[in-house]
């Protein structure tokens, strides 16, 4: 194979498109080009929630072992889901078809890679059991999509150098259309839905009872606070749920891996993730009060993520009339063990959330701001403790409904 690109526009922003080029499928040589047009109002504000960037002491990719842990328990769910659930009726008996799967918040591929490499030996595996059927394997065409301002280029160089599948990247908010009708076989999106779209407006309007004021997160929030982000989160699980419908092809599978709370009250040393963001808004708090920061910047922002339940999960998605629940369950994530000292949770927070507090708050508190969360934690040893750590991931596997 001489020569292979993949380009795509993306609905939302038809300016902006990902190139890749090479000279072979396992050539280390890859060209990413990224053109995103115009600058826009809309397309800074997608920046805030890139992960970090590159290779760096604080990039994402040396620092999401707590995100790589899912892969180990969802291997085996998934394997079992594809096998089971996965219609290849559409697929071309004779001749060579493309399988096309995306990946829905891919960041800088370090876990996505694994993921893929499951996904499609699991397919491969099923399509050869029903070699009956079809003769030709397809040929994979891989998708990875996340914000504009996601570091695509760390991602492609990252690509290992023998891989079964075309890759391309398509940058855009994933809670909207990104591809075209009926052109996914099989859609995936892991510790990603935990974001929302936006802030809820209601918790930054001083003139609402829903202001958040003081706090960063609805952890420990009034009531008002918790109901604005469950809505908001719910609207944005309709609209990610109402995309992917339109862009799965009919008996289309989408593998979701949500991170989320128990549905129990954490006791006085267990913690979740917004129980960790909580005490990072008190380093923010600390900061304005000594005047380092300014109340205001403090009282202006909040984080734009919500860990839901299992049961208010199921009860969104089984409003849709677009998809089947398949199998859902919850798994533990063993990459809670990675994270052992102070100072490993606090870069695992930093590659996370940098990018989103620099473009508030400015980079020249960001070591002050992170040194105080490390010492907060290591003050409390409860949070060093795996066992203490309650956050749970929700496994649903859901199959597109035919129309």
């Amino acid at each position: 194979m001489a020569q292979y690109y993949a380009t795509l526009h993306c609905f939302q922003h038809p300016r902006t498109c990902v190139r890749i080029t090479s000279s072979s499928l396992t050539d280390s040589n890859r060209r990413t080009e990224l053109n995103m047009g115009s600058p826009t109002k809309e397309s800074s504000l997608l920046g805030l929630y890139a992960m970090n960037g590159g290779g760096g002491q604080y990039s994402y990719a040396q620092n999401s072992s707590y995100q790589r842990g899912v892969i180990d328990v969802a291997k085996p769910v998934i394997e079992e889901g594809i096998a089971a659930k996965l219609d290849i009726s559409h697929l071309s008996s004779t001749q060579t078809s493309t399988f096309r799967i995306a990946d829905f918040g891919c960041s800088t591929g370090r876990n996505s890679f694994p993921y893929f490499q499951i996904i499609t030996q699991a397919i491969e595996k099923k399509l050869i059991a029903e070699k009956g059927r079809i003769t030709q394997i397809p040929e994979f065409h891989v998708f990875f999509n996340d914000q504009l301002m996601n570091d695509f280029n760390t991602l492609f160089r990252s690509l290992p150098p023998q891989i079964n599948f075309y890759a391309a990247g398509v940058p855009g908010p994933f809670h909207g259309r990104l591809f075209p009708k009926a052109s996914l076989d099989f859609a995936y999106c892991t510790c990603a839905l935990n974001w929302l779209s936006q802030v809820p407006k209601a918790v930054a309007d001083h003139m609402s009872p829903a202001w958040n004021k003081g706090k960063v997160h609805y952890t420990g929030a009034k009531q008002e606070v918790v109901e604005a982000y469950s809505h908001h989160y719910a609207h944005d699980i309709k609209s990610f749920l109402e995309a992917r419908a339109e862009e799965l092809v009919a008996g289309g599978l989408m593998a979701l891996l949500v991170p989320a709370d128990p549905a129990f009250k954490s006791s006085a040393t267990s913690f979740t993730t917004p129980t960790e963001i909580d005490l990072l808004g008190s380093c923010l708090l600390d900061m304005a009060n000594k005047g380092i920061i300014s109340k205001q910047k403090v009282d202006t922002f909040n984080f734009p993520l919500y860990f839901t339940i299992p049961q208010e999960l199921k009860e969104i998605i089984e409003r849709s009339n677009s998809f089947t629940i398949e199998r859902m369950e919850i798994l533990d994530n063993p990459g809670k063990r990675t994270l052992c000292s102070a100072k490993a949770r606090a870069t695992y927070l930093r590659a996370v959330f940098e990018g989103m507090l620099i473009n508030h708050f400015g980079s020249v508190v960001m070591d002050g701001l992170f040194d105080c969360y490390e010492k907060k934690i290591a003050a409390s040893p409860h949070f060093l403790d795996p066992d203490n750590e309650k956050s749970i991931i929700i496994f649903v596997l859901l199959k597109r409904k035919a129309e």
